[in-house]
C-alpha cells in the first residue's frame, strides 16, 4: 500500500470531508431533536429559567459536584478527564496548530510537548478504566453493547496512535494514516452515535434544570 499517497488524501479530501460530515450532520441531529421536542416535551418550554438551566450544565461540569459523582469518585475522575481531554487537547496540540497554520493562516495557543504527552497518558488511562468499568461491573455490562465498546476503543485511537507517531514509535507511515483515519472516521461517526452526547449534553442538563428546578423547584444534582 501507498502510504504516502493514503496520508495526502487523508489529510487533504479526508479532512474537509470528516469536517463536512461532523458540522452537518450535528446541526441535522439538533434541529430533528428540536423538532422532537416541540411535539412531545413542549412542556419544558412553558417553564424555561436558564438561571436552572446554566446552574444544572455547571455542576454537572464539576467533578465530584453532585451527589451521584461524590458516591463514585474514582469513575467520576475518570469521566471527568476522559470527556475534558477528548474536547480540548486536540485544539492545543503545536502539531495541530501548524497544520492550521499552513492551511488557514492562523493558529491557536498551544501547550508544551511534555504536557500534551502527559495529558495524552491521562487519557489513555480513563479510556482504560472507562472499559474496565463495562467489563467489570454486572450492571453495567449487562447494559453495554459491542457498538459502546467499539466507540471506546474508537474515541481512544487517535489518542494511542498520535502519541506513537510523535515519538515514533513503530511503522511511522501506517501509524500516522490509522491516526488520521481513526480520528476522521470518529469525527463523522460523532453526530450519529451516543458521542454525540458531548455537545448535546449541554441541552439535555439545560432541560433537566427546567424541569427540576425552575417547575419543581427541586435541584437536580
Amino acid at each position: 500500500m501507498n502510504w504516502d499517497y493514503a496520508y495526502d488524501v487523508l489529510l487533504s479530501r479526508g479532512t474537509w470531508i470528516a469536517f463536512s460530515v461532523f458540522i452537518l450532520g450535528l446541526l441535522v441531529r439538533c434541529v430533528f431533536l428540536f423538532g422532537i421536542s416541540l411535539e412531545r416535551d413542549r412542556p419544558f418550554y412553558n417553564h424555561m429559567d436558564w438561571t436552572w438551566g446554566i446552574k444544572s450544565i455547571i455542576r454537572w461540569l464539576i467533578p465530584l459536584g453532585t451527589k451521584g459523582w461524590r458516591q463514585q469518585p474514582l469513575f467520576s475522575l475518570a469521566v471527568f478527564l476522559f470527556h475534558a481531554i477528548f474536547l480540548v487537547l486536540p485544539f492545543l496540540l503545536s502539531a495541530h496548530n501548524v497544520l492550521l497554520q499552513n492551511a488557514w493562516g492562523f493558529s491557536l495557543p498551544s501547550i508544551s510537548d511534555s504536557t500534551a504527552d502527559l495529558l495524552t497518558i491521562v487519557f489513555i488511562i480513563s479510556a482504560a478504566l472507562l472499559m474496565w468499568r463495562r467489563i467489570a461491573r454486572p450492571e453495567v455490562r449487562f447494559l453495554s453493547t459491542w457498538w459502546d465498546y467499539t466507540l471506546l476503543i474508537l474515541s481512544s485511537l487517535p489518542f494511542i496512535t498520535g502519541l506513537l507517531a510523535y515519538h515514533q514509535i513503530g511503522p511511522y507511515k501506517v501509524i500516522i494514516v490509522l491516526h488520521l483515519l481513526s480520528a476522521e472516521l470518529l469525527l463523522i461517526l460523532l453526530p450519529f452515535s451516543k458521542l454525540a452526547h458531548m455537545i448535546l449534553y449541554l441541552f439535555t442538563r439545560s432541560f433537566i434544570g427546567f424541569e427540576m428546578g425552575a417547575r419543581r423547584g427541586a435541584r437536580c444534582w
